[in-house]
C-alpha cells in the first residue's frame, strides 16, 4: 500500500468517526464498508463499524464486527472496551469482564474502561468489587456524569441510599435537565422509606 492510499483510508476511517460522532451511524457504517471492499483486513474499519452497530444496540452485528477486529489485532484495548460493553448490554457477564480486563491490562486506569468492568463485575461477579472499581473510576474522573450515574445505581441496589443521593445530585449539578436522575432521587426516596417501613415492622415483630 502506498502513501497516498494510507492517506485516503486514514481519512476515509476520520470521516467515519465525524459521522459517528454526529450520530449519522449508518453513513459511517457504509463508508467503513467501501473501505472493506478495498482492504479486507482494516482493523479500525471493523472497529468503527462494531462502535456504530453498538450504538444503535444492533449487538449481533456489533459483536461480528468487533470479533473480525480482534482477528486482525487481538491487543487493540479498544476493541476489547467496546465487545465488552456490547456483552455487557446483552447481560453476557462473564464475556464482557474477560474483555474488559484484557482491556484493563492493555490501556491501565482508563476511567471508562473501569466504568464497564465495575458495573459488569457488579451485576455478574461481586458487587463489592464492582463498587470499588467504579470508585477508583470516580476518582480518576470525578465529573463524568456516566459514571456518577453507574455508581449512584449500584449503591441504590445495595441500599446505600446517603450515597445514591450525593451521587445522583452531583450529575444534576453537571446536568441539571437530565430526567432520568431525577427520576432515580425519586425512586431512592421511594425505597429510603419503603425499606425504613420494613425495618420498623420487624422491630415491632422481634
Amino acid at each position: 500500500m502506498d502513501i497516498q492510499e494510507t492517506e485516503q483510508k486514514n481519512y476515509l476511517i476520520e470521516e467515519a468517526d465525524r459521522l459517528k460522532m454526529s450520530g449519522e451511524h449508518q453513513k459511517a457504517i457504509e463508508l467503513c464498508e467501501k473501505i472493506l471492499h478495498e482492504d479486507l483486513d482494516n482493523q479500525e474499519a471493523y472497529e468503527e463499524i462494531g462502535d456504530n452497530y453498538l450504538s444503535l444496540k444492533k449487538y449481533r452485528k456489533a459483536e461480528k464486527a468487533l470479533q473480525q477486529s480482534l482477528r486482525i489485532n487481538p491487543e487493540s484495548a479498544n476493541t476489547h472496551y467496546l465487545i465488552g460493553f456490547t456483552f455487557s448490554a446483552i447481560g453476557r457477564w462473564k464475556d464482557s469482564i474477560d474483555h474488559l480486563e484484557k482491556a484493563d491490562s492493555l490501556y491501565p486506569n482508563h476511567p471508562e474502561i473501569l466504568r464497564c468492568l465495575g458495573w459488569s463485575i457488579f451485576h455478574g461477579k461481586n458487587h463489592q468489587q464492582g463498587l470499588i472499581i467504579l470508585e477508583r473510576a470516580l476518582n480518576i474522573n470525578p465529573n463524568d456524569p456516566l459514571i456518577l450515574s453507574d455508581l449512584g445505581i449500584c449503591n441504590l441496589n445495595e441500599k446505600n441510599f446517603d450515597r445514591a443521593t450525593t451521587l445522583f445530585n452531583r450529575v444534576l449539578e453537571l446536568e441539571p435537565n437530565n430526567q432520568k436522575i431525577r427520576e432515580c432521587l425519586f425512586a431512592v426516596e421511594f425505597f429510603k422509606k419503603e425499606f425504613r417501613k420494613l425495618r420498623d415492622k420487624k422491630k415491632k415483630e422481634i
